[in-house]
């Protein structure tokens, strides 16, 4: 008898070591943080900085920055812009366009997606501000993700006359492949409220922001072209090849009313004075 008691101990310790070795891997996996990361997507010299300040600072040269982020939420992955072709990171001298702008890249967004483990294939959307070429360069990256955009600036870049807005159709030819979400306003993402794209007309017909609320770093929004640099959001300037002027001023005013509403900070894309002060991958704020 009191070998069997020894023996049915044994057996029903080593069947709870079992049960709860089978409970520990069944434990759900930690949920990943809301994340931002910030990528160098190439940079622009521009010869003459007037067509951004019409009637001023002739002649000037500016050099401005070009960003593109992404955020990882526990619901997926969306890339926002995706930059300057990485093709150019092998002219290193640059390529100029219009006689105006010099465009470099010295580091491709595919291999700083593959430096922080995302490489495009893992990207489930794509939200891109506007169809300007410097922010649908690497768009054929990303052939699976679910195209976020305004159907303003849909209809505008798979219309007739695309030219007519400043889109070339040879930069983002293999958009029109990718699956769609057309947005006729704002949009919630996730369905959380955590990331949301804005509608900011203006800048093109159908321009747009990303909104992203940061549980440790705060509220920012990206502002796309909305704006290019501080001193222009500071004195609410529209460049001269803007889409609607008027309309952007209108915009850029409702926007900053937004930013007081929410405590929130404007990260202007292609400021290079302010990227320099932030972080990029393969750092990242939440």
């Amino acid at each position: 008898m009191k070998k069997q008691n020894i023996l049915i101990r044994t057996l029903f310790a080593t069947a709870l070591v079992v049960i709860l070795a089978s409970c520990a891997t069944r434990q759900p996996a930690p949920e990943q943080p809301l994340r931002l990361y910030a990528f160098n997507c190439g940079v622009i010299d521009v010869l003459d900085i007037s067509i951004f300040k019409p009637g001023m600072d002739k002649r000037e040269q500016k050099t401005l920055a070009n960003t593109c982020y992404l955020v990882v939420h526990p619901e997926g992955t969306l890339l926002w812009d995706t930059g300057l072709p990485d093709a150019l990171v092998k002219i290193p001298e640059g390529s100029t366009f219009y006689d105006v702008f010099v465009m470099r890249v010295t580091k491709t967004l595919a291999a700083q997606l593959k430096e922080i483990d995302y490489p495009p294939e893992t990207i489930n959307f794509l939200g891109i501000s506007h169809m300007h070429g410097d922010h649908v360069g690497n768009a054929d990256l990303f052939p699976q993700a679910t195209l976020l955009i305004q159907k303003e600036e849909y209809d505008a870049a798979f219309g007739a006359s695309p030219d007519k807005f400043g889109f070339d159709p040879n930069t983002y030819s293999s958009l029109r492949s990718n699956p769609v979400k057309i947005l006729e306003g704002d949009y919630d993402v996730f369905g959380d409220g955590s990331v949301m794209i804005k509608r900011t007309l203006g800048h093109t017909p159908g321009h747009q922001a990303l909104y992203v609320k940061l549980p440790q770093t705060g509220n920012i929004l990206l502002s796309g072209d909305l704006v290019h640099f501080t001193d222009n959001w500071v004195h609410k300037r529209a460049p001269s090849f803007n889409f609607d002027k008027e309309r952007t001023i209108t915009t850029m005013n409702e926007v900053e009313q937004f930013l007081q509403a929410n405590q929130a900070t404007l990260w202007i894309q292609h400021d290079k004075e302010q990227n320099a002060d932030i972080r990029h991958s393969p750092a990242y704020y939440e």
